[in-house]
């Protein structure tokens, strides 16, 4: 038992890349934090940790060890904690990466929801254009749009945004409105990639999707700031309906070949590892109901490693 307790101080020491943030969340002193991790290299027979003034690294047999042990600590934490979920709520800090446009539209209500749901939970989010690293940092999920590449992650499939077009009043006096998505080469449209190819499916046909090239004037990272730029007239965006509702109930934009869409933008939620925490579980829950209650969506159960 004393050897996975020292397992369970040198994971933590590598999440917090160091022995005063370990300590802190170990809540034991320092000293013993340190002492702990060398009986533990010299029982192993091998050196763990490089340490400097500021910081600790892996070394490469502390890499190999810290994957194994991770592990069986989430694993040891997790059985422990579901006999727990028998007698009370989930608690504890939930740390989570979210995707800024996404969090403010789409889930700050949700977690206004969930927060009420579950009065244990604190709250830790990232809303940084990053993708965060879920081996090395101290997250417990990320939120992240788009298909995922091949990786040793979890991600799970909460649900499918389909993107349709809009423009505001002005901008379509000015330009004149598109009756086919071929006259979309025609517009200046908003883009988030470089590539400056719209692919858009028709609602009422079964036949080939129609490709477009656009002139894309703006090429953006920010749903939000695409859809403001549409709100002044300056062209036509394609979004979800729900960054544009707002806007399309004030009158700023109103939707154009409504029975033309892009192609639908699946949301995963990823994990390091399939071992997860209540607090964690219930989160993901929480979100996928939602979305599929808010937008009809059943996205398949398509967890992978």
């Amino acid at each position: 038992m004393e050897f996975l307790n020292d397992m369970a101080i040198f994971v933590e020491v590598v999440k917090a890349r160091g022995f005063r943030g370990a300590a802190e969340a170990l809540h034991m002193p320092n000293s013993i934090i340190s002492r702990r991790i060398g009986l533990l290299e010299k029982a192993i027979g091998l050196r763990l940790l490089h340490r400097t003034t500021r910081k600790v690294e892996l070394t490469e047999a502390g890499q190999v060890y810290y994957e194994r042990c991770k592990r069986i600590v989430d694993e040891a934490r997790l059985a422990h904690e579901q006999l727990g979920d028998m007698l009370a709520q989930p608690t504890g800090t939930l740390r989570a990466s979210l995707p800024v446009d996404f969090a403010v539209i789409y889930m700050a209500p949700l977690i206004a929801d969930f927060a009420q749901l579950y009065p244990g939970i604190t709250f830790d989010f990232d809303l940084a254009p990053r993708q965060i690293n879920l081996v090395t940092e101290p997250f417990d999920v990320a939120i992240r749009m788009g298909e995922q590449g091949d990786s040793q992650l979890v991600a799970r499939h909460l649900a499918s945004l389909t993107p349709f077009l809009y423009a505001s009043p002005t901008y379509l006096e000015r330009a004149g409105e598109p009756a086919t998505p071929a006259d979309l080469a025609g517009h200046q449209c908003f883009n988030m990639n470089k590539n400056g190819l719209w692919t858009l499916h028709c609602a009422h046909d079964t036949g080939p999707a129609a490709q477009v090239a656009v002139r894309c004037r703006y090429t953006l990272n920010s749903v939000g700031m695409l859809r403001r730029l549409a709100t002044l007239g300056q062209g036509i965006i394609l979004a979800p309906p729900a960054i544009v509702a707002d806007d399309l109930a004030a009158g700023r934009l109103r939707q154009v070949l409504p029975a033309w869409h892009g192609k639908p933008v699946p949301v995963y939620a990823v994990t390091e590892t399939r071992l997860l925490p209540a607090k964690t579980q219930r989160f993901i829950e929480f979100i996928k109901q939602w979305l599929e209650a808010e937008h009809g969506t059943h996205p398949p159960d398509t967890a992978r490693t």
